[in-house]
């Protein structure tokens, strides 16, 4: 995908560009390869705790405060991002949109059903509440809508009953009540519901659909002339007409 990504983008030497979800620093790199010399990267990330390791990889590989600047913001924080260096706007912008693997990765997150840890999901833990609360917090048929909106999750109407109101401390208390609920559905249905109902939570405890609104909203005043943008979506959430936004 990276090869995709840098043939859309065409990043050329001396532009600046922005990368709105730094990660860990993948693509940011390639970016910063192809803009050097004399060009600058602005690495945007929420989460304060991967963002200063992310930092810390890429200056260690050279990559000094001369082309390489990191903010701790979601893509909705472009424009003052831009700001903030004095510029009107950028040649190139990508936005990877979704969870990191090191999010992913990291049991302590609670983001996967995967690894047994805290039912949190904020990329950021220090705003908004835990996906925990949340569940505890939400009504039924609020929690329908949201796994269909944001998952396509076809066992919505039948899920979203029996797990809003509810507490649950863990990932895997979470993924056991799916289990219980369906089950009478095969191990792969069961899979890939758990995948969808955790996505769809993950996404309203980050506010991620309207950080990505903001986003869309102020790309034409986040570009230069010829300048280049690259979204790469993973679901038919992200990938569907934004319902607030209109370029």
């Amino acid at each position: 995908m990276v090869t995709e990504i840098l043939g859309a983008l065409d990043p050329r030497p001396g532009e600046l560009a922005v990368d709105c979800t730094l990660g860990h620093g993948g693509h940011t790199r390639e970016l910063l390869q192809k803009i050097l010399p004399g060009g600058r990267l602005i690495g945007l990330d929420a989460d304060p705790i991967e963002l200063p390791r992310t930092d810390a990889i890429l200056r260690a590989e050279g990559f000094g405060e001369e082309c390489l600047i990191t903010r701790k913001s979601n893509f909705a924080g472009i424009q003052a991002a831009l700001a903030s260096i004095g510029a009107e706007g950028a040649d190139v912008i990508l936005a990877d949109l979704g969870v990191s693997s090191m999010q992913l990765d990291n049991p302590a997150r609670g983001f996967t059903s995967k690894h047994a840890g805290p039912l949190d999901m904020r990329m950021n833990p220090a705003k908004g509440i835990p996906a925990s609360q949340w569940i505890e917090r939400i009504g039924a048929a609020d929690l329908a809508e949201i796994l269909r909106e944001n998952s396509d999750e076809p066992h919505a109407q039948i899920l979203a009953p029996q797990l809003a109101g509810r507490s649950f401390s863990t990932t895997m208390e979470l993924a056991q009540a799916i289990r219980s609920i369906l089950a009478n559905r095969s191990d792969e249905d069961l899979k890939k519901t758990i995948t969808r109902v955790f996505q769809a939570i993950r996404i309203e405890v980050n506010e991620e659909f309207a950080a990505l609104d903001a986003l869309l909203r102020a790309l034409p005043f986040c570009l230069r002339p010829g300048g280049r943008v690259a979204i790469l979506s993973f679901h038919s959430g992200e990938d569907r007409d934004r319902k607030s936004t209109r370029l």
